[in-house]
């Protein structure tokens, strides 16, 4: 029954927004840095809190110790059928945008076109003083060669353009995901456990707006009782066959 009303709902919408979280990645491989055998459980998060990062060059060298064991991770990942599927309702024209939780860029290489990162961007490199970019890979090569602590040419700190514990979040992402959010006509919750805020508040406020929310994780989440259907699965098995049988 569940499954009926989740596609019934996918079939009349018209303009949707889909909202990724960490379980859609780890289904490429990725592994969720609050898992077992994650980031989270092996460091400790206030050690990479970015004032730490800014002030403290131990504590970059530390970040970077991890970056060299994430970022062959990061590279070998593909996107998955969860990845894919939204891609495709995308191109059907149901759906307007991905706003993600996650920093792999794995939507965009599935082919989705408008996609809101929230927490920025693990496959780029930014400085903290003059806002050059790089590709991750050029600054992975200095790491490798022995650069524990780099540096841009204008002195600034090198740092992935993702958002640390203690770091603004994107002003103008923010903004439009709630704008979205309370627009759109479905909402597609995926892979997340909607515990990390203010990301989280999407789905309040898009239910307080009237959307349909369709829910797709292994895991109960505080909102399960809020949204529309919950359905339980990995988001790369349930999505396209709910697409399929929505169609």
């Amino acid at each position: 029954m569940t499954m009926a009303r989740a596609q019934a709902i996918v079939a009349e919408m018209r303009h949707g927004v889909a909202f990724t979280g960490a379980g859609v990645s780890t289904e490429s491989g990725i592994p969720d840095f609050r898992g077992p055998g994650g980031v989270w459980s092996k460091y400790d998060p206030e050690e990479f809190a970015f004032p730490r990062f800014v002030a403290n060059a131990e504590s970059r060298r530390k970040y970077w110790r991890w970056g060299l064991e994430f970022y062959p991770q990061l590279v070998a990942a593909a996107p998955n059928p969860g990845h894919l599927a939204l891609a495709e309702l995308e191109r059907r024209g149901k759906l307007q945008c991905v706003v993600t939780q996650n920093i792999d860029g794995l939507h965009q290489r599935a082919g989705s076109q408008d996609v809101i990162e929230l927490h920025g961007n693990a496959t780029t490199v930014g400085c903290l003083s003059c806002a050059k970019c790089w590709p991750r890979e050029e600054i992975h090569a200095r790491l490798v060669a022995g650069d524990d602590d780099p540096h841009c040419a204008c002195g600034g700190l090198l740092k992935p353009r993702t958002i640390s514990f203690g770091q603004a979040m994107p002003a103008r992402e923010l903004a439009r995901a709630f704008e979205l959010a309370r627009g759109c006509d479905v909402m597609l919750v995926l892979g997340s456990s909607l515990v990390v805020y203010p990301a989280a508040d999407l789905v309040p406020e898009a239910v307080e707006a009237g959307v349909k929310v369709i829910l797709i994780n292994l895991q109960a989440t505080p909102y399960d009782e809020m949204v529309s259907v919950v359905l339980r699965g990995k988001v790369g098995e349930v999505l396209p066959r709910l697409l399929a049988e929505a169609a």
